[in-house]
């Protein structure tokens, strides 16, 4: 998809036929996935009911797919098989060039956050974002913690969260929209910025946290590799960057527990 011309898949599709759809399919699986995430958190099920979050984002749009008599590779809602890996080696080039290029100056903008925006937005306010104020404590997740956490944000949210949102909403919208924009060499559109409204908002639906409208801005380069590389594994691999520093931080400020 890289470097296609403006207006690439202008046409493919009605306007008001792939809005209804997306709305949906968006509504509809969200309600399911909600409705496993309040079983474990409220009802007291099981944490294996939660195996369905990742199972619906990653067939919902496959079944929708069957529904309409398409071919749901070329969308594409598929990944390699686990022995070709270099088919899972090559995304991770543009991901980590993404996460490396802004490592920096996001820990120091996490910094003066947790330390001077937290405490100042507490007290005009009057509310507590978290029970104690944030504070650069130097405590590390143990080594199998990690791992744990690295395997759980690639393959549990990352990969089935991009399957669902830049493999089919996002690609889907281009074809009702088309990608008429050139930001850094590669064609994008409207289906792009949809989609990151709804990916942030999609997070709220399911559990409400006051922080889900900034991920609309990191959601932007998922939704750019995704038009840049053809496929979903580079977006779902910076995505899952993204939430381990968001996690590693965390954790060495003091904000959530180590694993």
């Amino acid at each position: 998809m890289a470097g296609a011309a403006p207006g690439h898949d202008v046409g493919l599709a009605p306007k008001g036929v792939v809005l209804k759809e997306i709305v949906a399919l968006y509504i509809g699986t969200l309600v399911l996935i909600r409705l496993a995430v309040d079983l474990n958190r409220l009802a007291g099920v099981h944490e294996l009911v939660l195996a369905a979050v990742p199972i619906l984002f990653m067939y919902a749009p496959v079944w929708l797919c069957q529904w309409r008599g398409v071919d749901s590779w070329s969308y594409p809602l598929a990944v390699p098989a686990f022995r070709d890996w270099r088919a899972w080696v090559e995304p991770l080039k543009p991901a980590l060039a993404f996460a490396l290029a802004i490592a920096v100056p996001f820990v120091i903008g996490y910094h003066v956050w947790q330390t001077m925006g937290v405490p100042l937005v507490e007290d005009a306010l009057g509310v507590r974002l978290y029970p104690s104020r944030p504070s650069l404590q130097w405590v590390f997740p143990t080594a199998l913690g990690f791992l744990r956490l690295l395997g759980y944000q690639v393959f549990f949210v990352a990969i089935p969260e991009e399957f669902f949102y830049r493999g089919y909403l996002q690609t889907r919208l281009d074809e009702a929209y088309g990608r008429p924009w050139n930001v850094f060499g590669t064609y994008v559109g409207p289906g792009l910025l949809i989609t990151c409204v709804l990916f942030a908002f999609g997070h709220s639906f399911v559990i409400l946290q006051w922080w889900h409208v900034f991920i609309i801005f990191p959601s932007l380069a998922f939704g750019w590799l995704r038009a840049r590389t053809g496929g979903v594994l580079a977006g779902a691999y910076f995505h899952a960057c993204c939430n381990l520093g968001v996690g590693l931080l965390d954790t060495l400020y003091g904000i959530v527990p180590p694993v």
